[in-house]
Formats: C-alpha cells, structure tokens, sequence
C-alpha cells in the first residue's frame, strides 16, 4: 500500500463513493488492499448496476411518449384512482411532460409505498408540463354506476389541461373526446406519463380522504381511503351511512333508509 493510499480513511473513501467519484479515482481504490475498500467499492458497483437498471426500465416506459414526441406531437397520461371503495370520490388525474422529465422512480402508484408517494407527487408537479384533476362525486357515481364516473373523471381532467394535448395515453380506458387515444392494460406500469398521473390522482385523493376522515370520524376514512377495512364496516354498523359513502354498493346498501 502506498503511502498516498494510507493518507486516505476508510470514512474518506466512503464519503467520495457515495458522491460521484471519477474513473481516476476508482482505479486507485480498486489498488487499496484494504478490505474495507474493497466491500465499499462492492457496494458502489452494485448501486450503480442497480441505477442502470432502474434507468432502464424508465426508459421502456418512456417508449409510448417518445414516439409521440419524435412526431412533434403533444401527449397526456391519465389515469384515476378509487374505483373500489365504499366511500369517497372518484379521482382523476391527467399530467403532460416533456423530454426532460427524468424522475425515474416515477412508477404504478399502487407499487409505491405512502412516503414514497408523497414525495415524489410535488416532484412531478415540478416537473410536468401541466397537470390537471377531475373528481366525480359519490352521488354521480351512484346515477352513473363507477365505470361511466371514472370515464368522466378522467375526462374532467383533461379538459382542464392548460396545455392541450395531441393524445392521450390511458389506463385501460377510452374516454369520450375526439383525441387519438392508446388504451394501455396495466398502462401505470407501461407509460411514464400514466404512472405520474396515477401517482398524482392517488395522492390528492388520499388527502381528500383524510379532511373527511375529521368531517366524519368513526369510520378510518384517513387510513383506508373509504376502502371496506374491519374499521370501516364497524363504523358502517354503529354509524351508519355519511354523505360521502356511496349507497349503490354493498354493504353500504344495507344501511340504505331512503
């Protein structure tokens, strides 16, 4: 071991790999006989071969969009979350971005953990072009039934882009405007734009969940987003029905008086 190399700490070699180290300096690491450089410089290979791969798959997922934008044409992703809960709206969320959105965890919202989410939501309203949102109300979707709500949700999204979009990509859906539309099966875990609005969509939400959690407690509104839990039901048996909940699904049915 060379001097030079002894004047480097373990620590110091850490804090560097854990920065952006050039190929100089990888070179001499890989020299150190240390061990402990050696596991460190293991570790930094993994991460990094870990990062290609993530970067990769974002890349695959970009696929939809980059055909569109080599055409110079305009696209939205859109998607809507909260088909099967028992309480709550419908929402939908329509997001546009360009060329340089490069949020590679950007992913299926249902993939992603609560933290996650939240954090990555205000990134992608940084980063996206537009975005816009639609909710549909239980009332509506008591008329309509949840697949003609979701359809208008999302709909309602679109139309309130700011940024008018050439097509749309969709997850398992068609909506009714005259726009070339690519209906994706699983199309939050295909297309980076639908994954952004599926992320966006599930956030908002999740907080609008939480505010009728204190309108109405008893019922977890803020922890299962009006999903059928063991709370839920048991605020459905001692509570009964709120506004919120809607009354063409069981078992909210049941507790129906009028």
């Amino acid at each position: 071991m060379s001097n030079e190399q002894k004047k480097l700490t373990i620590t110091a070699i850490k804090e560097r790999l854990s920065a952006q180290p050039s190929d100089d300096e990888l070179r001499f690491f890989a020299k150190d006989e240390r061990a402990g450089v050696q596991k460190l410089l293991a570790s930094y290979y993994q991460r990094q071969e870990k990062q290609a791969q993530i970067k990769q798959k974002f890349t695959e997922r970009l696929s939809f969009e980059q055909e569109a934008w080599a055409q110079g044409l305009v696209l939205a992703g859109v998607d809507e979350v909260g088909r099967g809960p028992l309480a709550g709206p419908v929402v939908a969320a329509a997001v546009v971005i360009d060329a340089s959105f490069d949020i590679l965890e950007v992913h299926d919202s249902k993939q992603l953990s609560l933290k996650q989410r939240n954090l990555l939501a205000p990134a992608i309203k940084e980063a996206a072009v537009d975005f816009a949102f639609g909710v549909v109300s239980p009332e509506v979707i008591d008329e309509i039934n949840i697949y003609e709500a979701s359809r208008v949700a999302m709909k309602m999204a679109i139309e309130k882009l700011k940024v008018k979009p050439d097509g749309l990509l969709i997850d398992a859906m068609v909506v009714d405007l005259p726009l070339q539309q690519e209906k994706l099966i699983k199309g939050d875990d295909r297309s980076i734009s639908i994954g952004a609005a599926s992320i966006l969509a599930k956030v908002y939400r999740d907080e609008l969940m939480a505010e009728y959690d204190l309108k109405y407690p008893g019922y977890g509104f803020a922890q299962n987003a009006g999903y059928g839990t063991k709370v839920h039901l048991a605020g459905l048996a001692q509570l009964g029905i709120t506004p919120i909940h809607r009354k063409t699904f069981a078992p909210v049915k049941k507790y129906v008086t009028d």
